[in-house]
Formats: C-alpha cells, structure tokens, sequence
C-alpha cells in the first residue's frame, strides 16, 4: 500500500480504532477520533485511561481504519508523542484541543469557555501519532 494514497483516504475521516500494548504484551484496542494535520494524526485523550499508560510506557501504537460499506481497511504502525496535559483553560494543551475539536466536528463548539473547562477537568492531552508504514486495501 502506497502510504501517500493511505493518508490522502485516512485524511477524509476521523474514526479509527487505536491499539496500543499492554504491560504484559497483549492488545488494547479503543475507539476514537482523529484529526489528520500536517501529516499526523493528534488524537484527544484523557491522562487516566489505560491506553495513555500504555502509550507512555511504549510509543509503539497501531492506528486501525475501516470503511464497511465498501470493504476498505488501512492499518498504520507507527509511534506516538503525547502533549502535556491541560491544567487551565488557556494553555497551550487546551489551546490545541481547540483545534482538534473544530477539525474533528467541523465547526466551532457551541461555548468556548465550557469546552476549554472541561479540557482541564477531565486533564485531557493529545497524542500526535507519526505513521511509519500502512498495510490494507481501498476500494
């Protein structure tokens, strides 16, 4: 598989399923969201979950794309880098998850200052994965 051809495809959407490595070796799968940025893909989370464990103890992820109707798959490999978590409504963590959420959703939230709360409520950060090879086929 062509990786330019891969992110042109994966560039138009913004569900994939992210699996990370646990401790003892095995799989974690997560649904999530992406936004696709100059090359990467920032994926928003929370500094609780086991994938972020999972992420900070090996940068080794696999980022799973599908598309049923029309029997297509990518499956990137790759690495990931984690943001600092958000700790006020204007940092520089929040001020990208600003970013993230309009890519994401396709347009501005409804209440900035809510959004940007919760942010830090929830110690939200980013993982920026960086796609080494890809393996599928689109059809």
């Amino acid at each position: 598989m062509d990786m330019a051809t891969a992110l042109d495809w994966a560039a138009q959407r913004t569900d994939a399923v992210l699996i990370t490595i646990r401790r003892d070796g095995r799989p974690q799968s997560s649904d999530i969201s992406y936004a696709f940025v100059d090359g990467l893909f920032a994926i928003s989370l929370t500094a609780s979950r086991a994938k972020t464990a999972n992420m900070r103890r090996d940068n080794r992820v696999v980022l799973h794309l599908t598309d049923r109707d029309s029997w297509t798959y990518l499956s990137f490999d790759g690495t990931v880098e984690l943001t600092e978590v958000a700790k006020s409504p204007h940092d520089a963590t929040t001020d990208v998850l600003v970013g993230y959420y309009e890519k994401v959703a396709g347009q501005a939230h409804p209440n900035w200052d809510e959004y940007r709360a919760a942010m830090v409520e929830e110690g939200r950060m980013l993982a920026y994965f960086s796609p080494r090879s890809v393996v599928g086929q689109i059809n």
